[in-house]
């Protein structure tokens, strides 16, 4: 898992624009959507000097840029849009926590999407980030990935409100996508649990107590993750209270409250996950420690039984010239079969007493 350092990242100066994520060999690549609810251009790898020629403010535009490494591409569409330095520099710098960001003609909003690493227990991270004007919606994004090919669809094929809607419909859509990738992610983690909790049922292997480290540590993560953009949703509130904000449209806090809301149940599932978890990690140790006290019962019991053999054993290995019994003809066998009979008994007691 690639971990944000919120705290610890790399000190760069407020305007400095630099790349500081890992998809460093990835080139950069644009595509465009212009539409309304009558008409739909799309335009695959959309170069930059294009941008006074299909840029539409009449209708709805989604710029979505594909890899950060093109410092001076991101410089151009900030020059274009009139994107100030230090949200460039907060595009660019993958460290930086979940934020939003109010200007008086735009939105700035970048978030963290995280999926689950197949086959491993690691959990991969990207930052997106959006600026919306007023007909303009850019996003950036690290690579290529597929997390928007479904709302690409539904433009192309006008299904649903997002063609009749505005650019802050776009970014509704687009948000809860990414969300929908965290429930992908819990539900990989809960899956997890359970085989752990299965595991620590059969098996003491100290491995499983590494692996339940790891998910708590992956749930942490999630949670820092998370809890700003639910602070960053409440905000939009504020925003449509200032009566300030002609970007977004008054109909369409109410989908952006939807995602509030998204956000705190997810934060609650976690916090029920972490309890799992927790219980995972206690039923472990319990396990253990009723393995150890079984074994400790056991060997008790053992001792216990050997405890008047051994007084016996001891009482005539004492070489006493005088002792009775000594000049018994048979007096071993008898011995023996007392010491016989008293480990049956103390057996037969045990088990009586139901003691193992």
């Amino acid at each position: 898992m690639r971990k944000i350092k919120y705290k610890k990242g790399r000190k760069l100066q407020p305007y400095v624009l630099e790349y500081t994520g890992i998809h460093k060999s990835k080139e950069s690549e644009m595509q465009l959507f212009v539409y309304d609810n009558f008409d739909l251009a799309e335009y695959e790898d959309f170069k930059d000097q294009d941008l006074d020629k299909y840029i539409d403010l009449k209708k709805t535009n989604w710029l979505n840029i594909h890899g950060l490494n093109n410092v001076e591409l991101v410089k151009t569409i900030g020059s274009y849009f009139e994107i100030d330095n230090f949200m460039l520099a907060d595009i660019l710098n993958t460290t930086k926590r979940t934020k939003l960001e109010e200007l008086p003609e735009m939105l700035f909003f970048n978030i963290k999407s995280l999926l689950p690493v197949e086959d491993s227990d690691n959990i991969k991270v990207e930052q997106i980030s959006f600026l919306m004007k007023e007909g303009v919606l850019i996003s950036f994004q690290e690579k290529r990935s597929d997390f928007f090919a479904h709302i690409r669809e539904r433009i192309r094929l006008h299904s649903g409100l997002v063609r009749i809607k505005k650019a802050d419909y776009l970014l509704y859509i687009l948000l809860d996508a990414i969300m929908e990738n965290f429930y992908i992610t819990i539900e990989n983690e809960e899956d997890k649990i359970e085989e752990l909790i299965n595991l620590s049922k059969n098996s003491a292997d100290p491995i499983i107590l590494e692996k339940i480290e790891k998910h708590r540590d992956n749930f942490n993560f999630l949670k820092r993750s998370i809890i700003p953009l639910r602070d960053s949703l409440y905000d939009i509130k504020s925003i449509k209270e200032d009566n300030l904000f002609n970007v977004m449209e008054a109909d369409s806090f109410i989908f952006f409250t939807r995602l509030h809301q998204k956000s705190l149940e997810l934060l609650e599932q976690i916090e029920s996950d972490m309890g799992s978890l927790e219980s995972a990690s206690n039923f472990f140790f319990s396990a253990q420690t009723h393995k150890m006290n079984e074994i400790m019962k056991t060997l008790t019991i053992v001792s216990a039984i050997f405890i008047p053999l051994t007084f016996i054993v001891g009482v005539y290995g004492m070489n006493f010239e005088y002792m009775p019994e000594l000049k018994y003809e048979n007096g071993y066998y008898t011995i023996i079969g007392i010491m016989v009979f008293i480990g049956i008994m103390m057996v037969f007691y045990f088990k009586k007493r139901k003691w193992f």
